[in-house]
């Protein structure tokens, strides 16, 4: 597309995930969460980190922002049911200030996260080049994208969408009919679909509340697949997400740009390993955040399975 595309615009659901992340405090370090009231049949990933992030920062003074976080994905959440967030205090340094946080939901820990959070500090500062992509006015909303795929459009519009994302490659239900892509790169740019609060914990946990939506394209675009239209199944999974510090030490608002590169190495055992690597445009100043996740994803092969186990006792026979 050469015209300039409207940005896309959607202010009552950007009130609504700040709403989300709005927790409850109900005793000293524990804080409940609700999940919205749509047809999911477990919680969104994205939702338990953002709001366990915010549960960790609510603990730790405001002139120390968050530097890096790493969280574990145990259960699937139930979505009928608030979560229990209950944060733990490891370490309150010079530089830097330590939270863990589990989440339970029916006496059960469905996600841990251990973040670390660093006083605003002098250093050397550097960060990869910003590739040379087009601007996200020019290319295709997230509707145009859906054009000729209703049935995709249908399993991703049970999440409202509180971000503008323009895929800068084709989205993996376009993709699956031209073939596997191999080796190259799967990038997009994310803004909010509206004014978040000025409050930089907001925009951080946002931020970790968004990298949950296209995790999986990256693995699925080099296979020639679409979760929408292929058998593909995700299970719980761990995930890494780091936000580095850049030199003005200031996290890039969502309602600017952020430029998303989307990386894959090598998977195997049913596991995937992607380093993401979102940069501002080199114009804006702010915080440029890494995030790798390690994602179980399996083919669905329930017509196969029953055949697998009835011949088991023959291979185990066979094997002695």
């Amino acid at each position: 597309m050469t015209a300039d595309v409207a940005l896309v615009e959607n202010q009552p659901v950007v009130d609504a995930l700040v709403d989300l992340l709005d927790l409850e405090l109900v005793e000293p370090d524990v804080f409940i969460g609700r999940s919205p009231q749509i047809s999911l049949q477990r919680v969104f990933g994205g939702q338990v980190a953002g709001q366990a992030l915010v549960a960790a920062a609510r603990t730790v003074d405001p002139d120390r922002p968050v530097h890096s976080l790493h969280s574990y994905f145990i259960r699937p959440g139930d979505p009928s049911v608030p979560i229990r967030y209950r944060v733990d205090r490891v370490r309150d340094g010079h530089s830097f200030t330590t939270r863990r946080v589990i989440a339970l939901q029916h006496d059960k820990a469905i996600f841990a996260l251990a973040a670390s959070f660093q006083l605003v500090q002098g250093g050397v500062d550097h960060q990869l080049q910003m590739p040379n992509v087009p601007a996200p006015e020019t290319l295709p909303t997230l509707q145009d994208r859906y054009q000729g795929f209703e049935e995709v459009e249908a399993v991703y519009a049970r999440l409202p969408q509180p971000f503008d994302i323009r895929y800068v490659d084709d989205p993996p239900w376009i993709q699956r009919s031209h073939g596997p892509r191999e080796h190259a790169p799967h990038r997009m740019w994310m803004r909010a679909a509206g004014s978040l609060p000025d409050d930089p914990v907001v925009h951080v946990c946002a931020l970790t509340f968004a990298s949950d939506f296209t995790v999986l394209d990256s693995v699925l675009i080099h296979h020639g697949l679409a979760a929408a239209l292929d058998p593909v199944k995700t299970a719980a999974r761990p995930c890494h997400v780091v936000p580095s510090e850049l030199p003005r030490r200031r996290m890039v608002p969502l309602r600017n740009d952020l430029a998303i590169g989307l990386g894959w190495p090598r998977p195997g055992g049913g596991q995937d390993l992607r380093p993401r690597r979102p940069a501002h445009r080199q114009r804006r100043p702010g915080r440029h955040a890494a995030r790798a996740q390690r994602l179980v994803t399996r083919r669905r092969l329930a017509a196969v399975r029953p055949t697998l186990r009835r011949h088991a006792g023959t291979r185990s026979e066979a094997s002695r």
